[in-house]
């Protein structure tokens, strides 16, 4: 008896350990719609998740990424809002929704997000 309490025991701390292990890597993302509208005020790490819908001509190092919810429209009178995000590793698809962790950067022109940590979470079928 005393040999499967102690067993189902260190079992549960096992568990117990694996979870918190995981919930503590996978912080809570932002949208982009949440932080597109005021840049300035996300200071420090965060994360961001959002669509790969283009590629910077000027630097190939620089994609945007735009809402979730963007992809519902489909019309050309769409706003959508791209947040410009630099990263230094290889860069996602068109349709990929992506998960970017870093900070922003205030530029002459505006910011841009420093990405240090790219997950690709999975790719949206985007325009052919």
């Amino acid at each position: 008896m005393k040999k499967s309490a102690i067993a189902a025991i260190t079992v549960a701390v096992i568990a117990i350990i694996g979870f918190v292990i995981v919930t503590v890597g996978d912080t809570k993302a932002l949208n982009v719609n949440d932080v597109g509208s005021d840049p300035a005020s996300f200071t420090g790490t965060i994360t961001i998740t959002g669509i790969m819908g283009g590629i910077s001509r000027q630097d190939p190092s620089v994609f945007g990424i735009m809402d979730i919810k963007e992809l519902q429209c489909t019309t050309q009178g769409c706003n959508k809002l791209f947040i410009p995000v630099r990263y230094q590793g290889k860069l996602p698809k068109i349709g990929d929704e992506v998960r970017v962790t870093g900070s922003f950067t205030r530029l002459p022109d505006g910011f841009l997000f420093s990405a240090q940590q790219l997950r690709i979470v999975r790719n949206h079928k985007m325009g052919g």
